[in-house]
């Protein structure tokens, strides 16, 4: 069934993104990696249960953060072309979401860990960068 023609649109228009690419930015994730790490430096350095128990539950919330926004890039931001022109783009993305869950930052307090997920945005945020010139 075809649609009454003035149901058919009268201008077609395609975005890069469903809002203004402005919106995103790998700095997100990055400061609250950044989080995480001091979080884990704070803990080693610390032997108070209370306090470490309370820098465990801010920990993980950081770490679900970090997920959070790496996910709105690698769904919302990164397109098919991006895919294509860098292909290792979703394995990227892949082990950083990784290193921010249960089996990374989130499930350890080794400040190693949150700097390993801090070179992984840094890659990603490197291409961010470079599909932002194109």
């Amino acid at each position: 069934m075809r649609l009454p023609r003035f149901l058919t649109p009268r201008t077609v228009v395609s975005a890069h993104c469903d809002l203004p690419c402005g919106v995103y930015d790998p700095a997100q994730a990055r400061i609250e990696a950044e989080s995480i790490k001091a979080i884990a430096e704070k803990y080693q350095g610390n032997t108070d249960p209370e306090f470490r128990t309370r820098a465990i539950l801010i920990k993980e919330q950081r770490a679900e953060l970090v997920k959070h926004h790496l996910w709105v890039l690698w769904t919302d931001y990164f397109k098919a072309p991006h895919f294509e022109k860098y292909p290792n783009l979703h394995q990227l993305f892949n082990e950083a979401t990784k290193l921010a869950g249960a089996s990374g930052a989130k499930g350890s307090v080794d400040p190693a860990v949150a700097e390993q997920l801090l070179g992984k945005i840094e890659e990603i945020s490197k291409i961010f960068w470079e599909t932002k010139q194109a």
